[in-house]
Order: C-alpha cells, then sequence, then structure tokens
C-alpha cells in the first residue's frame, strides 16, 4: 500500500534494516524525501544507493548527537520534519537472565535506546511541529508492550511499556497543536540476525505453539509493519491519535 506523502520530510531511526529499512522503503514509494539514521554504517550506504534515503549514523544513546541529527535534517530540508518514526530499539545483543543478574550498565543500555532515543527525538521535532501546526510521530513499540515479552529481557519489556506512555502523554500534549502520535506493537517478525537467533533457540514445538496461537496461522512480514506506520503518519489517519495498533494477525 502506497500513502502519498509528496513534499513531506520523513525521519526513521534504526533505518538499514529489518522494520527500519521497510517502513522507510513505504515512505520513499509515497514520495516523502526521507531521512535515516542507524549505527550500521555498511548498511546505510546500502540504504542511500537502493532507496535514496538520507542516511546518517548516528549513536542514538547519545541525546545531544539525536538532536543535533534533527537540526541537521530540518537545515537540510529548509523545514520542520512532518512524520518521525521512532522505529529504533531491541535488546542490545541481550538475552534472558535472571533479574538478579541483571547490571545497571545492561539495563541502562536498552532503556536508552528503545525509550530515551523516542524521547529525545520527539523532543526534537517537537518545537517545529508545534510551529507548523502538524506533524505525526509513530513510535515502533512490541507485542512486549502490552504483555511480557518472548525475549525475557527485563528491561526491554519495561522500556516498550513505557514507550506507549509516552504515546499517550505526548498525543494529549501535541494534539492541540494538530500534531498526531501513536504507536505500533508488532508480533513477532523474523527480521534481523537477532531475532533469527531467538527463533533458532525455540524448539520445534515452541515455534508451532507461537504461530497456532496467531489467528492468521503465520509470523509477520517487515512490510505488514511498515504498513501500519505509512497509514497512521498518512492523511487518511487524520484523526487518529493516541492509539497503539497491534500488528500480529491474530496474536492470542
Amino acid at each position: 500500500m502506497s500513502h502519498n506523502f509528496k513534499d513531506r520530510v520523513v525521519v526513521v531511526t534504526g533505518a538499514a534494516i529489518g522494520f527500519g529499512r521497510a517502513i522507510s522503503q513505504a515512505f520513499v514509494a509515497g514520495g516523502a524525501r526521507v531521512y535515516g539514521c542507524d549505527i550500521r554504517q555498511d548498511e546505510l550506504n546500502t540504504l542511500h544507493e537502493q532507496l535514496g534515503v538520507l542516511a546518517t549514523r548516528v549513536d542514538l544513546t547519545d541525546r545531544a548527537a539525536a538532536a543535533a541529527w534533527i537540526a541537521q535534517v530540518e537545515a537540510d530540508a529548509g523545514q520542520a520534519v512532518d512524520v518521525l518514526v521512532n522505529n529504533a530499539g531491541g535488546v542490545a545483543g541481550q538475552s534472558n537472565v535472571p533479574i538478579e543478574e541483571v547490571s545497571d550498565a545492561a539495563w541502562d543500555a536498552v532503556i536508552e535506546i528503545n525509550l530515551g532515543a523516542a524521547m529525545a527525538l520527539s523532543r526534537a521535532c517537537a518545537r517545529g511541529m508545534k510551529t507548523k501546526g502538524a506533524g505525526a510521530i509513530v513510535n515502533v513499540a512490541s507485542g512486549a508492550a502490552l504483555k511480557a515479552s518472548l525475549t525475557g529481557v527485563q528491561a526491554y519489556c519495561a522500556a516498550k511499556h513505557g514507550l506507549l506512555g509516552l504515546t499517550r502523554q505526548l498525543a494529549q500534549e501535541l494534539g492541540p497543536f494538530g500534531v498526531r502520535v501513536n504507536a505500533v506493537a508488532p508480533g513477532f517478525v523474523r527480521t534481523n540476525a537477532a531475532t533469527e537467533r531467538q527463533w533458532a533457540g525455540y524448539s520445534q514445538e515452541r515455534q508451532a505453539a507461537i504461530i497456532d496461537a496467531i489467528a492468521l496461522r503465520r509470523l509477520g512480514r517487515a512490510e505488514d509493519i511498515a504498513n501500519a506506520v505509512a497509514f497512521l503518519a498518512s492523511d487518511e489517519a487524520s484523526f487518529i491519535s493516541g492509539e497503539i495498533l497491534s500488528v500480529n494477525g491474530g496474536s492470542r
């Protein structure tokens, strides 16, 4: 599905692979001028070469660097950001360990990339969107924002729950200025090395049980998530704000 984003400036974080790449592609197809960031330089180069995304390496755990990137985008585009997609996240290479073994550094790393970065980027875009009187922020959360996480990583589950709180609060704060804020909560999707390792770590019985618990009897695809994000950012969703859209095939 392609929505009309002609002349819109769209920012996508974690754009190099997985959801981020598919989301970037959806906005490019809609005619947007897409700016993407990630920490994977080689994949960013490929993103630019193949899709024309204006890609920059940014470590979003550095909030000052995140804000500087938004300022750079606005200067380059000559206008405020129209759409911000807070997609960057993940478990930061971690796996489940008992809570008593979780270090402060491990906890902080996951919270920062999943929640801290979304706050910093939303803060950086807010002034321009408010002045313009329009804008859309779409946060990519997770099914782990609504229940316990399949990853077992406590900080990931907590951060994604927090992202829903940020979504709802910013929808109320920014709504009077014409800015909409929503979130997408994907089900399990095999999109990158981390999710492939997670899937491979399950027994065949566990894999079958996960699929059997999905009404559509399949795992999601990155394009499924990208379509939902594009819809929430589009004019077709102009009266939708503060909502959490589960994209999980009818998972129970």
